[in-house]
């Protein structure tokens, strides 16, 4: 038995001893702790069903293809291969719409290939942007995003950006 697996259990174990040893009704915490997170959950749904219903409006209606396509030249002067286009735009919405569009790359064009290498550390670089600022703001309760949203996808253009030139470093073709 390896000391990690005994991190959960030790863990547990030992918020309940601090719980006791402070006489902190346990339960009663463990329920209030729940029924507070399914608040927090009723309250985060809606934005994210919306969030989602979206993501597949956007790739149903040919839209992701129309954008890839005026994309690509710039993304090829950038030096980002233009087949990640479709990852780029879905990955700050939706993480497993991104993991999808990654999957079909690396399929396609082979792990080992530049544009799987980049679609892989893409998805490491990123941040399913939308999706967490919908979750961490609505259990918030906060509306307005301000400079949030400008702030998050400019910290995922460069993460795009450095994700491309990092595996042209690292793994020279």
């Amino acid at each position: 038995m390896t000391f990690s697996s005994l991190v959960l259990p030790l863990l547990l174990a030992g918020t309940a001893a601090i719980g006791l040893g402070r006489r902190v009704d346990i339960y009663a915490a463990l329920t209030r702790g729940a029924e507070e997170g399914l608040h927090t959950l009723l309250r985060i749904v809606p934005a994210l069903v919306g969030l989602l219903t979206a993501v597949g409006m956007f790739r149903a209606s040919g839209a992701m293809e129309l954008f890839s396509g005026l994309l690509a030249p710039v993304l090829t002067a950038l030096g980002i291969p233009a087949e990640t286009a479709p990852l780029m735009l879905v990955r700050p919405v939706s993480g497993s719409g991104a993991l999808a569009v990654a999957t079909d790359l690396i399929t396609r064009f082979g792990p080992d290939s530049y544009i799987g290498r980049v679609a892989a550390v893409m998805l490491g670089s990123t941040e399913t942007t939308f999706y967490t600022i919908a979750v961490y703001f609505g259990s918030a309760g906060i509306h307005r995003t301000r400079h949030a949203v400008p702030a998050a996808l400019t910290a995922d253009l460069v993460g795009f950006a450095a994700s491309a030139l990092a595996v042209r470093l690292f793994f020279p073709v």
